[in-house]
């Protein structure tokens, strides 16, 4: 072993890397060069071929197709809008970001962690399906989606309780509004310029009055976070 690791610079942290990945995984990853890109934020690596958004955006198509795939065999006799409500409720960045760290990739994701911009962002998230990513591309597509649907589907997205979750949090405070007589409007609070990315601070006002606020990369997201916490705040 100390033969190795004088002949071969890092032999012993790729190593260490390949059995922490697997540990994760459940299997042994092939390319390991391809597993540590989508492991890479942006936040330390700018290079669109060094860091994961490349292959976030292919496992969040290939994640979409499986679970599309996996709601179409299981509800034989549901139509088109059911299965794209379910499918919303299972591949929800703030449902992807919690199965992520559970799964235990906030100990080997790579990113800058003084960057305090990064916790409220779902980026453990983002994380996952860049790594579904790199799954397809090193073990190709079935054997992508046997471990989506082991390894994220069956222990993480329990089906029968996602199907009487309500989907979009703002419709049911719209509904409440007009319910009551109330005008119910989504303002931008704040936007500003924060690592090269732009974060919005949008507030949930009723009646003019602000009764909760929320944070994100976008304004939907920061829409929904408003949306929920004066859903909690009003005890609806």
């Amino acid at each position: 072993m100390e033969f190795l690791n004088t002949i071969i610079p890092g032999y012993k942290k790729k190593k260490e890397f390949k059995k922490q990945l697997s540990n994760v995984l459940g299997f042994t990853p092939g390319d390991l060069k391809l597993y540590r890109t989508a492991l890479s934020h942006r936040s330390v690596r700018e290079g669109a071929d060094e860091n994961n958004e490349r292959l976030e955006f292919l496992g969040d198509a290939v994640l979409s197709s499986i679970v599309a795939h996996y709601l179409f065999m299981k509800y034989p006799y549901k139509g088109e809008g059911f299965l794209t409500e379910m499918r919303s409720k299972m591949v929800n960045r703030q449902q992807l970001n919690d199965i992520g760290v559970k799964m235990g990739l906030k100990k080997i994701t790579i990113y800058n962690k003084h960057d305090n911009s990064l916790k409220i962002s779902q980026i453990f998230g983002n994380t996952l399906e860049a790594l579904i990513g790199a799954i397809y591309l090193d073990k190709k597509y079935n054997k992508t989606q046997k471990w989506v649907e082991q390894s994220i589907i069956m222990p993480y997205l329990f089906i029968d309780d996602l199907e009487g979750i309500e989907i979009n949090i703002k419709n049911k405070l719209y509904g409440w509004a007009n319910k009551n007589g109330k005008v119910l409007e989504f303002d931008t609070l704040d936007e500003k310029i924060i690592n090269g990315r732009r974060l919005f601070t949008m507030g949930a006002m009723v009646d003019k009055e602000l009764i909760a606020q929320g944070k994100g990369y976008n304004k939907k997201d920061a829409s929904q976070k408003a949306a929920q916490l004066a859903v909690d705040k009003l005890g609806l």
